[in-house]
């Protein structure tokens, strides 16, 4: 389409200036398709096979195949119904994630404005089809490859598809060789590019796959992100599973020599070994950042990146705007100070790309503040045909136009202070000016000026244009109040804010101060500052800096590089093309609901209520999150370790085997399978709130963990040794059997109750009950019928025997001495870290 003009376009897509009428756009839409590149998803099948890929899952599979191998077809089948409910449990949970995360995602879909019967419509984007008339705006994402058609100014960031970061201009007129290069056609716009300045309409004549970018996906393959939680447990798997071979080596070598026989012994280690590595975590840690994305959407955050979720927990650094996240965003002038009263309503109604309740908040703050003084400013635009325009310029901060005005035409120029002082040629003012606008700075209110000028020309470089400047107009912007008590909670959590904002630093200071961000001793500058300081030098500075004002988009891209290269884990929020670079390069980008579709497309959240209250509960959320995974860690490693040691040592005391592989099997599925799911739904503690985000750098398997695992497993092992011990000695091998094997459960059920939050149990009982009914409900409901089911049903395959409901004692002892061990260890740790949380 580059090589062809105008009226071939709409020749060769059967099109008119009018775009497609609905009927035809149907039409067309069954022959093309719809507009969206289809990534393939791993099929269900592909998904119940994965299941059993792990090594885990394989080592048991390879235990059932020598229990087939011995003849022994009872742990054989046992064993093969257990390894399909594991993967079978697996599959329906990552099918019901993938369902839900796919639900979120449909939340946050583009949409596209088009001609359409010869009116303007929004539509999603994936109704785009063949032959429409597409209208492109300032932080548009294209939906689609198309031929320009009209064009004002406008520039493409097109560095997904060409890597060059660099926007470049694009132009309507031109008619360019067939053979001329993608990267060089200047009268198409791709999709998945967008736009960064100006206005365009083009007609669109490819989709989906059949795009620039969808040609390149077709040469990709998907490949599943993995999360940093998820690296470090299959790596910890890895390492574990090593350590456990060498010991189950040692096991079944022993186990030989003290004359045991090699295929019941073999089956022993193969089961303990399986049993000690929590397979199915990563399942789990999945179903819990669903979860989380789910409560964050409840709490107007929509996740479009499932990690995420896991990211907020150890957030050190908020780098936000100003305008609508920490004020109101509902800007009303306050102050109008003008040396020609007659030039200043005409400034404010022609230098000025807005209509009322729609268009940049300051614009129509002004729009609004003539009608509250009865002049008509949509008669004034009618009377004063506009002859040029410069859309406002976030580099240069400022917007101008050029207007006729009585047969003459007239240059009319708003924007920042400091940047229309240097063009002024009416030097005698300027004192006079500079104070009052200190002192509408200083009072919070957000200040622009305004100047003009005549003019015969359209301005190459309107830097180059000397104005006079006629006035200041004061804008109030009142801090939120949410934004006070959010600053104040980042503060005692240990996350540091900083203010990013394109205003004043006068202005920006005096709202900083309001709500908190910024205290005596706090650093401020400019974003032009920046490049006086090494990247060293700038960290140190940043750790104690509150506001940096006048920020353009490169300032705040390094501003999150720098933090990051130090360390820190940076959320970054913003809502327009400019903020773009610093919300992708965050560990967290966030963008506004109402931001530009390429702030959006990117960002890895998105809030749906604008206010930096809302970043901060999901923060907290996020360390909810964090921690109930790490109480599912906790649990499944303390219990499976337990079980080892009880293991090893019986066959170091060379006592009978007091539990077969079907029973390690059944506590680990019915068991661990069950708890760690409920788990997961715990409620948020409030000590979670107090800690540093260092915590959770290190967060899961640290040495508070190590012990406690460690600890409970020795305990674990010694008891049930004592009880085994002891039952032998007092009745048959077969009841010993039978009642460790309920021991085993029943002090998993403990850890499992204990587990559920970090205070002693006993110390707030009411509270352990609300913080997760789920635990007791899904022991009372499933765990224990389903133990007293397995008794009586098939208690072959499990090796159990009748037992008296006197042998009842030892598991209700081994239960209430768990209890205790766990309430003691956790007073120790209550007393020692109180002062600390």
């Amino acid at each position: 389409m580059h090589h062809l003009k105008n009226e071939e376009v709409f020749e060769t897509l059967q099109i008119s200036e009018n775009g497609l009428y609905s009927e035809e756009a149907k039409r067309r839409q069954k022959i093309y398709g719809l507009n969206f590149i289809e990534i393939k998803e791993e099929s269900n099948l592909k998904i119940f096979i994965n299941q059993f890929k792990n090594p885990l899952i394989l080592i048991l599979i390879i235990a059932s195949i020598i229990a087939l191998l011995f003849k022994e077809y009872k742990d054989f089948f046992f064993i093969i119904v257990i390894v399909l409910i594991n993967g079978l449990i697996g599959f329906f949970q990552e099918v019901k994630a993938k369902s839900k995360i796919n639900q979120l995602l449909k939340l946050s879909k583009p949409i596209a404005k088009v001609v359409r019967d010869g009116k303007v419509y929004e539509i999603p984007a994936e109704e785009v089809t063949i032959g429409d008339i597409i209208i492109l705006e300032e932080g548009d994402v294209i939906p689609a490859d198309a031929r320009l058609i009209e064009s004002v100014n406008l520039m493409v960031d097109e560095s997904i598809l060409t890597g060059e970061s660099i926007p470049v201009s694009k132009f309507h007129n031109k008619v360019l060789p067939e053979d001329t290069p993608v990267y060089e056609r200047e009268n198409i716009v791709f999709a998945s590019t967008f736009i960064t300045k100006g206005f365009g309409k083009a007609v669109v004549y490819a989709i989906g796959l059949n795009t620039e970018i969808g040609k390149i996906y077709t040469k990709l393959e998907s490949r599943e992100i993995e999360t940093p939680l998820i690296r470090a447990i299959n790596n910890f798997s890895k390492r574990l599973i090593i350590i456990l071979t060498i010991i189950s080596s040692f096991i079944l070598i022993l186990g030989i020599l003290q004359g045991r026989e090699f295929k019941d012994t073999l089956l022993l280690v193969l089961a303990q070994l399986v049993s000690a590595v929590p397979e199915g975590l990563p399942v789990v840690i999945t179903i819990a950042l669903v979860i989380g994305s789910l409560i964050l959407y409840k709490k107007k955050t929509l996740v479009r990146y499932l990690p995420a979720v896991e990211a907020l927990g150890s957030t050190t650094f908020i780098c936000t705007d100003k305008t609508g996240t920490i004020t109101e965003n509902k800007l009303k002038v306050q102050k109008v100070y003008s040396l020609e009263e007659n030039i200043t309503n005409l400034i404010f109604s022609l230098c000025n790309d807005t209509e009322i309740d729609k268009g940049d908040p300051l614009d129509i703050a002004l729009i609004k503040y003539l009608e509250s003084i009865n002049i008509d400013f949509i008669k004034i635009r009618n009377e004063h045909k506009r002859e040029w325009f410069y859309p406002f310029d976030t580099k240069l901060k400022l917007m101008a136009s050029i207007n006729s005005i009585n047969g003459k035409n007239y240059l009319f120029v708003k924007g920042a202070f400091e940047v229309l002082e240097n063009l002024s040629f009416n030097y005698e003012d300027l004192d006079s000016l500079r104070k009052i606008h200190d002192e509408m700075a200083e009072n919070g209110l957000r200040v622009i000026a305004f100047g003009y000028k005549e003019i015969e020309y359209i301005p190459k470089d309107i830097l180059k244009e000397k104005i006079k400047l006629s006035g200041l107009v004061g804008f109030l912007d009142p801090p939120k109040e949410s934004a006070k008590f959010a600053v104040k909670q980042a503060k005692e959590s240990g996350i540091k804010i900083i203010m990013i904002t394109g205003d004043n630093l006068k202005t920006a200071k005096a709202i900083a101060k309001i709500v908190g961000i910024h205290e005596e001793g706090n650093f401020v500058f400019e974003g032009k500052d920046l490049e006086k300081y090494s990247d060293k030098d700038l960290y140190n500075l940043l750790k104690n800096t509150s506001i940096v004002a006048r920020a353009l988009p490169e300032d705040k891209y390094r501003i999150v590089r720098v933090l990051q290269n130090n360390g820190e884990s940076v959320a970054v929020m913003g809502d327009g093309v400019n903020d773009i670079p610093a919300i992708k390069s965050g560990n967290l980008g966030i963008a506004m609901n109402e931001g530009t579709p390429a702030a959006k497309s990117i960002a890895k959240m998105i809030l749906l209520e604008r206010d930096l209250s809302v970043i901060v509960d999901a923060i907290y959320i996020g360390r909810r999150i964090s921690n109930n995974i790490r109480k599912v860690i906790e649990l499944l490693m303390a219990t499976n370790i337990g079980e080892i040691t009880f293991l090893t040592l019986f066959i170091l005391f060379n006592l009978p085997q007091p539990l077969f592989p079907t029973q390690i099997l059944w506590i680990n599925v019915v068991t661990d399978g069950i708890l760690d799911k409920s788990l997961i739904f715990s409620k948020e503690e409030s000590w979670i709130k107090k800690l540093k985000p260092s915590t959770f750098i290190n967060w899961f398997l640290d040495k508070t963990q190590l012990f406690r695992i460690i600890s409970f497993a020795l305990f674990m092992g010694i008891v049930n040794l004592i009880i085994f011990k002891k039952i032998l000695e007092m009745s048959s091998y077969e009841k010993a059997i039978t009642v460790v094997f309920l021991c085993m459960i029943v002090a998993q059920w403990a850890y499992a109750i204990q587990s559920v939050k970090e205070f002693p149990f006993f110390k707030n009982v009411s509270e352990s009950f609300k913080i997760n009914p789920y635990i007791y409900l899904s022991l009372i409901f499933i765990g224990i019928p389903l133990h007293v089911l397995a008794y009586f049903l098939f208690p072959e395959v499990l090796h159990l025997t009748e037992i008296d409901i006197s042998d009842l004692y030892y598991p209700l002892v081994v239960f209430m001495l768990a209890l205790v061990f766990l309430e003691i260890r956790k007073w120790i740790e209550f007393v020692f870290t109180k002062e600390k949380i």
